[in-house]
């Protein structure tokens, strides 16, 4: 008789707000023969998100990393020689050691983000490893920051609408969201909703996925969303829409609100926004008078160089209709905020004192790493430790960004799975072990549930954990206190320690026994019902008189010389069947990344038909795309998916090649969004 497949549960550490529990069939082998959702998960509910439900064929791919690689070739060419780990970590402490010595610790910089969002992994040893050397701090800006900006600024505490109050809502309004494609547990939520009456509203430039099934879609210009906002605002005040008795108790600022808003007409809207005024007009009237009412606010918005006004004047709107008093009224951008963990126990900042600089050290925002590696000469960045992210494929203006890790005078060391671009640029590669390969805690940004996951199969060939790479690196650079020497154990015990009462009673022990624990807050949590903003008043402080909108730069009412020679406005929205780029190896995904969908009328004046081969441009660069013809954009939109790996298109060019290392408003970001380009037809 066959064995029967041990069932063993794990969390899935992709950058997605779902933060699916998971079960995996172990079988006599130890081999994963099988990888579903969580039934008992109260989000996850059973099922899995295509790319994920198919996350062994990444687990087990021949193209997987086995052992430490050191480069033969010329930077870019992607030719290795294998060699052992004591090589390569003596290798790259040696060149930390000396880097450090001759140009200053602060000549090293780590690059990473969320490709894997487990609090050790993405963040632990390897911060109190580059705070104790002394390295540049990174400045993580290049997906939340603005957004995270925008509604500090409106709410001050980050607290949001759980997904399980969604099904309690009466109107829906996906703004800058596609659900189906990058929070798809939320949708039996909305599905549920819609079965008992309510109402889902999509406002996106593109009418992706998300936007046909929706009941009304809002076709938006490209970073115009505080336009749109504003004059909902102006409809709402104008016609006494809002709750005066929420607004009195739990605002401060409305007449100067009412004032500010007064001249943003929905024809002056319109004008910018590309939705007509009547539509502005019933929008706003019917937001004000159904409850509960619910906004799925999410990055696309703060995407545009005016982001964080965006997020902010979007994320006000609840507190003038009072939709923060419903279970299932308000706003959800991120959860993430809810999880208090003892950061600074996990992450030891305080080691910066005792590294050679003896203080903090230089911050250099990711979104501007093709600066950071071609332009800054008062202290170069001499060496770059990347982990947990493709910069090669996912940073913006990617001319730039190639320009510096070409540099032969850059030692670049690169911990991954499978070869990437950026890989491909490494003096040494380590191979890195996947989520299901090692010990680590998740918080997640779409729910209020911590969850713990163990090691769930055998890591293939020398793959070694980031926690486990870094403690060896740390011995190597003689870096002696006891803090390098803990246990991922002990770092989750760390992390547990807060004293906020959201995580009081949740252990290690309660983790490991149930696997996920619901934050320690009311059921229903309803965090904005009686007020307690994070503000110094206690309440939504309008602050009428800084609420703005301006065109972004590079967009249609921007800068018109730009436009003059770039006229249409370029969106990257993910791919639906990606995830950032880990899954962007898969041929079938490469496809969907290889066209650009524009409207009609723009491809007829251009002389563009359907599956044409086109060239996409601007003065950063070009990338050669199929053409889809299409009215899910509105005239003077193109929209080309993201993210692509470069060396799998044909020119070896990606759309991040048009993108600007130009910031956001607020908080660092980058403004993907922003962006204008041409197209035409090769001949």
């Amino acid at each position: 008789m066959k064995d029967v497949p041990r069932t063993l549960h794990s969390v899935c550490a992709l950058d997605c707000p779902d933060g699916c529990g998971l079960l995996i069939d172990i079988d006599d082998q130890g081999r994963g023969s099988r990888l579903r959702g969580d039934p008992d998960h109260p989000v996850t509910r059973g099922f899995l998100c295509a790319k994920v439900a198919r996350y062994l064929e990444h687990e087990y791919s021949s193209a997987r990393l086995l052992h430490p690689l050191r480069r033969t070739g010329a930077k870019g060419e992607g030719r290795f020689a294998r060699i052992s780990w004591d090589e390569a970590l003596d290798e790259i402490a040696a060149r930390l050691q000396s880097t450090a010595a001759e140009h200053g610790p602060e000549s090293i910089l780590p690059y990473s983000y969320a490709g894997t969002m487990g609090v050790l992994n993405y963040g632990g040893m390897d911060r109190r490893f580059f705070h104790r050397l002394g390295a540049s701090r990174l400045d993580r800006t290049i997906c939340s920051a603005a957004g995270m900006e925008g509604m500090n600024d409106a709410t001050g505490h980050r607290y949001a609408v759980e997904p399980e109050q969604f099904r309690n809502a009466k109107l829906i309004i996906a703004w800058g969201a596609n659900i189906l494609g990058t929070n798809v547990h939320l949708w039996p939520f909305i599905v549920e909703a819609r079965r008992n009456g309510a109402k889902f509203y999509t406002i996106d430039p593109f009418q992706n996925r998300t936007g046909k099934l929706s009941d009304k879609h809002y076709s938006i210009n490209p970073g115009t969303d505080a336009a749109l906002a504003l004059a909902m605002m102006h409809v709402i005040v104008g016609e006494g829409l809002e709750d005066r008795d929420y607004v009195a108790r739990h605002t401060l600022g409305f007449g100067d609100l009412k004032e500010r808003v007064r001249e943003w007409t929905p024809c002056r809207a319109a004008q910018l926004t590309g939705i007509p005024a009547q539509d502005i007009i019933d929008l706003a009237k019917e937001y004000a008078t159904t409850r509960p009412a619910a906004i799925r606010l999410n990055y696309g918005v703060q995407r545009s160089e005016r982001g964080a006004m965006s997020v902010r004047t979007i994320a006000l709107l609840p507190a003038l209709t009072g939709a923060w008093r419903d279970a299932g009224g308000g706003v959800q951008l991120s959860t993430s905020y809810a999880f208090h963990l003892n950061g600074k126990a996990v992450e030891m900042p305080e080691l910066q004192l005792q590294s050679p600089l003896r203080r903090e050290s230089r911050i250099v925002n990711m979104s501007l790493l093709g600066e950071a590696l071609t332009t800054i000469d008062n202290q170069p960045v001499k060496a770059l430790v990347v982990f947990n992210s493709n910069p090669a494929a996912i940073a913006p203006d990617q001319n730039a960004v190639r320009k510096g890790l070409r540099r032969e005078d850059l030692f670049t060391v690169v911990m991954e799975q499978i070869q990437t671009d950026t890989a491909d640029f490494a003096d040494i590669v380590l191979p890195a072990t996947t989520f299901l390969e090692h010990t680590d805690l998740y918080r997640s940004y779409g729910h209020y549930y911590l969850q713990l996951a163990r090691p769930v199969l055998q890591a293939p060939g020398e793959a070694k954990s980031n926690q486990d790479v870094f403690r060896q690196l740390a011995a190597r650079m003689g870096f002696t206190e006891a803090c390098f020497s803990d246990t991922d154990d002990d770092m989750i015990r760390a992390a547990l320690a807060s004293k906020h009462p959201f995580l009081s009673g949740i252990t290690l022990e309660k983790l490991e026994e149930n696997h996920f624990v619901r934050l320690n807050m009311p059921a229903p949590f309803l965090p904005f019902a009686e007020g307690g903003f994070g503000t110094p008043s206690g309440k939504c402080e309008f602050h009428a008189e800084t609420l703005n909108y301006e065109p972004p730069i590079e967009s249609r009412h921007g800068n018109q010389s730009l436009k003059s020679r770039f006229p249409l406005e370029l969106i990257s929205p993910k791919n639906d069947d990606n995830m950032n780029s880990t899954f962007a190896s898969r041929p079938e995904n490469d496809s969907f990344t290889d066209i650009v969908t524009l409207h009609p009328a723009d491809a007829s004046s251009r002389g563009i038909g359907a599956n044409d081969r086109v060239r996409v441009f601007n003065e950063r660069g070009e990338c050669r795309l199929q053409a889809v013809i299409a009215s899910t954009v509105t005239e003077g939109v193109v929209c080309a998916r993201s993210t692509r790996w470069p060396k799998l298109a044909g020119d070896g060019n990606s759309v991040n090649m048009l993108t600007s290392q130009r910031l956001t408003d607020k908080g660092g970001g980058p403004s993907f969004y922003s962006c204008l380009v041409q197209v035409e037809k090769i001949q």
